[in-house]
C-alpha cells in the first residue's frame, strides 16, 4: 500500500429534499449565482426549489453550460460573476455542470489568461465557494477537486484539479434522477463504472481495503445499472446508483493505489474531436485498452475476473478474455454502443486521436506509463 494523504471537506446532503437544507451551508449575505445546463431544472420544479431555499438572498442565474462545458460558454458566466459582484456559486445539474461551474469559481478569481492556467495546470491561490444540487449521477464530481473544460476552438478537453475546487455541499437527492432521459442514466452507470476500473485494474500492492471497496461498487452498478434504466423512480435503485457514483471519484477508493487513467485521457479526444458522449467514448476505449494491456495488468484482470465476474473455469488467459468480453457486454446492455463503427467514425480518428495526445504532451499513458503510439494505435483499432 502506497503512502497517502485523504481530504475531503465536502457536506454530503443525501436523501429526499434535502435542498431545502441548503440555506444552513450559505452565508445569509451571500450573492448567488445559480448556474445549470438545458430547461430540465426548470421544467420540473427543482430550480424553484433551490430559490426557495434561498429565502432572501441576492439571487442571479446562469443556464445553458452543455455537456462536456464549452470555455466560451463558461466565460460568459465569468462576466455575469463581475458584473453582479457575485460571491458563491450554486450548481443545479450533472457533471458537466458541477465541473463547469468549478471552472467559473477559478476563472473569476484569476488573472490572467485562464485557459493558459487550466491547460497547463498553474496553481490557483483563490477560488469563489460553491455548492451543488445533483441531478445526474455519475461523474462524481460533486465531491471532488477536479473539473474538465473543452475548447472548442482548439478542439482541446482539459481536466484540471485543486483543492481549492471542492464544492463545500452537495445535495444528493435520488428522487432528482427520476426524471433522466435513458441515455443519461445509461451514460452515468458506465462512467461511474469506468472511474472505478481505472483506480483498481492496474498492479495489486497489497491494499485490500480498497480493493474490496472498489469491487463492491462495481458489483452494485452492475446490479443496479440495468434496473435503473426500467426502474426509474424506484428510490432504492436510484440511490444505490447515485452513491455509488460519487463513492467512485471522491478520492476515497483510490488513495493507496496506482491509478491508470489512460481510458479516459484517450476518451477525451474523442470527445473534443467528434463531440461522442464521455461515457460512451469509455465504453468504446475501455475493453481494448484491457485487450491491448492485460499482461501488464494480468494479476488484476484474473481478480476482476473471479471477484466482480465469478468466472472460475478455464484458464487464465480464458478468464481474462471472458471478463473483458463481459465488460462490453455490460456497457452494450446499458444500452451504450462500444464500437467506434457504431457512431459512423472513420479510421482516420485514429490519427487525429494521437495527434490531439502529442500536441497536449499526454504519451506515455498507463500506470506504468507504457502505452506508446504503437500501443495507442493497437487500443484505437480494436476499438472498431
Amino acid at each position: 500500500m502506497f503512502n497517502f494523504d485523504y481530504y475531503n471537506p465536502t457536506h454530503v446532503l443525501f436523501g429526499n429534499s434535502r435542498i431545502n437544507d441548503i440555506g444552513k451551508h450559505i452565508p445569509q449575505n451571500a450573492r448567488v449565482l445559480v448556474t445549470y445546463g438545458g430547461g430540465s431544472a426548470k421544467k420540473f420544479g427543482t430550480l424553484d426549489e433551490v430559490k426557495t431555499a434561498l429565502g432572501h438572498r441576492y439571487v442571479a442565474e446562469f443556464s445553458g453550460i452543455e455537456p462536456n462545458p464549452h470555455l466560451d460558454t463558461l466565460m460568459k458566466a465569468v462576466a455575469l460573476v463581475k458584473e453582479h459582484n457575485i460571491d458563491f456559486l450554486l450548481a443545479v445539474g450533472g457533471g458537466s455542470v458541477v465541473d463547469g461551474t468549478k471552472f467559473i469559481a477559478a476563472a473569476s478569481e484569476w488573472d490572467g489568461d485562464i485557459w493558459d492556467m487550466w491547460s497547463k495546470r498553474l496553481p490557483i491561490q483563490s477560488a469563489l465557494p460553491m455548492g451543488c444540487v445533483l441531478t445526474l449521477p455519475a461523474t462524481g464530481s460533486e465531491t471532488n477537486g477536479t473539473a474538465v473544460v473543452t475548447n472548442t476552438q482548439l478542439g482541446a478537453k482539459m481536466g484540471y484539479n485543486s483543492p481549492l475546487l471542492f464544492p463545500l455541499f452537495a445535495v444528493l437527492d435520488p428522487t432528482k434522477s427520476y426524471t433522466l432521459p435513458k441515455r443519461q442514466v445509461s451514460n452515468g452507470v458506465v462512467d461511474a463504472f469506468v472511474h472505478v476500473i481505472e483506480q483498481y485494474l492496474t498492479y495489486p500492492v497489497y491494499n485490500k481495503v480498497q480493493d474490496r471497496f472498489a469491487e463492491g461498487l462495481l458489483l452494485t452498478l452492475i446490479e443496479e445499472g440495468p434496473k435503473a434504466l426500467t426502474s426509474t423512480d424506484n428510490y432504492d435503485v436510484c440511490a444505490s446508483v447515485m452513491w455509488s457514483a460519487t463513492l467512485a471519484l471522491n478520492g476515497l477508493i483510490g488513495v493507496g493505489v496506482p491509478q491508470d487513467w489512460a481510458t479516459h485521457r484517450i476518451g477525451h479526444q474523442l470527445t473534443a474531436l467528434y463531440n461522442l458522449d464521455h461515457a460512451q467514448t469509455l465504453a468504446i476505449l475501455l475493453p481494448s485498452l484491457l485487450h491491448v494491456q492485460k499482461e501488464t495488468k494480468r494479476i488484476k484482470l484474473l481478480q476482476y475476473a473471479e471477484r466482480v465476474w465469478d468466472i472460475s473455469g478455464g484458464s487464465d488467459v480464458e478468464k481474462i478474455n471472458l471478463a473483458i468480453t463481459k465488460t462490453r457486454d455490460f456497457f452494450e446492455d446499458m444500452g451504450v454502443k462500444s464500437r467506434l463503427s457504431a457512431y459512423g467514425i472513420s479510421e482516420d480518428a485514429i490519427d487525429k486521436v494521437i495527434s490531439n495526445l502529442k500536441r497536449f504532451n499526454m504519451i506515455p499513458l498507463g500506470e506504468h506509463q507504457d502505452i506508446d503510439e504503437l500501443k495507442l494505435r493497437k487500443i484505437l483499432s480494436l476499438s472498431y
